[in-house]
């Protein structure tokens, strides 16, 4: 057996999705996780009112800015109050808009084997999104991300089944011209993935152009797609109080195509948003609720989720924090909010540091934990996130992944389960007080699957760990990096598709791709 090639772990359909190991690491089947767990819930249901009213009053007395024409004119139609690009509107019309989101929903790849669930007690994790910039152990320092090393992000992407869909771009390839960017890394996407991705709402060519090439990858025609979501999209707000032209006009398209859409306010309590952590979600629910009601006036039952961004900086620099103890009530509280409105509710796998260390893994440790306490649906930047977002780390990436995957193990129910052979009586009266249970059949018989087994954690005492090399976590990290790397086969596609989605890049870049200011 030793001389035998190991088999490759593809990530494509016939079953790779659901392969246990690989050549290169051991790890967890794909599974959509179901968190078991009662949410945490700090607040009381007078706190739930208090901040329900007060984000119903913000958008009623001092309204929400929209810079988009169009916005302003369907606001006008459904009877809102607009003022030039403010906008008011009354809580019954709100709440109305909102009884019309679906609480639960899927989204279909190209790959239906990985399908994705949002809503109810499920709990899905993605890969860090959009920084400028990358750091690994063997560059040893920060650098602008490049078109390969955004590929590489990938296929960890692919590679992990404890990540459920592939957000936007794990690293901003800084070396492709912005008007042709996105067509050449959804096209990367489409090669070295088939989980669900996502388009940025920046500018209509880059939505269109990503719908369009979800359209070809999964064979759709415009009934088929628009008939249920295959992608989504996220947003921002421009905190305080207002939604940006680029990113409203996005939503709107794909919502009255039937796509996904996330709104996620990014509130930093005391610099965006009040320095009191109740009064950040006040007005990070009144950003999200004025533009999920839009699209819901738009096309009812629009797939929407709310997001939650609400972290706090440091008063003595003005930099932002994360996996903070105010980070992680935000979480929970906004939790509470989502399922008072009905709503998925998104959140986020985050940190402050600058490298790969411990405070790195200890804050993205709350953020992790926050979103499972709050009852999060769907967790965006799980894996690979450093500095508050602007680095991604391919060590960091597989040391997340750990965590996701003992996320997952703690969630599964035979962890807990109380069947006779569970609860073990004739096994303790076997061994009784002098033995113990290393060879008895009760163990033998379920040892190798008893207990979570990890992929990067070490734990051998300090002199084995030292007489092995003495090998530090994220330089355990980057080995895996290297040999998931070395050991990655791209998800099979038709040759026909792939043709397709060349010659539609090729076309669009003829035809300048989307407008830049350069």
């Amino acid at each position: 057996m030793a001389s035998e090639k190991p088999r490759r772990r593809g990530g494509g359909r016939a079953g790779a999705a659901n392969r246990r190991g690989s050549a290169a690491i051991e790890q967890m089947p794909w599974r959509i996780p179901v968190n078991t767990d009662r949410p945490t819930e700090p607040l009381t249901e007078d706190g739930v009112q208090a901040i329900h009213d007060g984000a119903m009053r913000i958008l009623e007395e001092v309204g929400i800015e929209f810079l988009h024409d169009e916005a302003l004119a369907l606001f006008k139609e459904a009877g809102c109050t607009v003022n030039g690009t403010n906008v008011r509107m009354g809580r019954d019309w709100v709440m109305e808009m909102l009884g019309h989101a679906p609480p639960q929903f899927d989204i279909t790849p190209r790959n239906p084997d990985h399908k994705i669930t949002l809503g109810g007690k499920h709990i899905l994790f993605g890969n860090v999104s959009s920084p400028p910039n990358y750091f690994d152990l063997e560059i040893g320092k920060k650098v602008s991300g490049t078109r390969a090393q955004c590929a590489n992000l990938l296929r960890l992407t692919q590679y992990f089944n404890c990540i459920h869909f592939a957000g936007g771009y794990p690293v901003e390839a800084v070396d492709l011209h912005p008007s042709v960017r996105h067509l050449d890394i959804m096209y990367d996407k489409m090669m070295l993935t088939d989980k669900v991705v996502h388009a940025y709402s920046l500018g209509k060519e880059r939505v269109e152009d990503v719908m369009e090439m979800v359209k070809i990858a999964g064979q759709l025609g415009e009934g088929d797609f628009a008939a249920k979501p295959h992608m989504y999209t996220n947003i921002n707000s421009t905190s305080p109080l207002k939604h940006d032209d680029l990113m409203i006009d996005g939503c709107l398209r794909c919502a009255r195509r039937g796509q996904a859409i996330m709104v996620t306010p990014f509130t930093l309590a005391g610099a965006m948003a009040p320095v009191t952590m109740s009064g950040a979600v006040t007005l990070s629910i009144a950003e999200a609720v004025s533009a999920i009601a839009l699209f819901q006036y738009v096309r009812p039952g629009a797939p929407c989720v709310i997001g939650t961004f609400t972290s706090n900086v440091d008063m003595k620099s003005g930099a932002p924090a994360f996996g903070t103890p105010e980070y992680m009530r935000a979480t929970q509280m906004t939790g509470q909010m989502a399922r008072f409105y009905g709503v998925p509710m998104r959140a986020s796998g985050s940190c402050a540091a600058n490298v790969p260390d411990g405070q790195a893994m200890w804050e993205t440790s709350n953020a992790l934990w926050s979103a499972v306490q709050s009852g999060t649906n769907i967790v965006y930047h799980a894996a690979g996130w450093l500095e508050g977002g602007l680095v991604a780390c391919p060590e960091k990436f597989v040391m997340d992944c750990e965590i996701l995957q003992m996320i997952q193990r703690y969630m599964e129910p035979e962890i807990v389960a109380t069947g006779p052979e569970d609860i073990a009586f004739d096994a303790i009266k076997e061994v009784g007080p002098n033995g113990h249970y290393f060879g008895i059949d009760h163990t033998q018989e379920r040892y190798e699957r008893a207990f979570y087994q990890p992929f990067v954690s070490n734990w051998q005492n300090f002199e084995a760990w030292e007489a092995a090399g003495g090998i530090w976590t994220a330089e355990r990290a980057h080995r895996t990096y290297k040999d998931i790397l070395n050991d990655f086969e791209a998800p099979p596609i038709d040759v026909g598709v792939k043709e397709a989605l060349g010659d539609f890049v090729e076309r669009r870049k003829a035809e300048g791709g989307a407008p830049t200011d350069f």
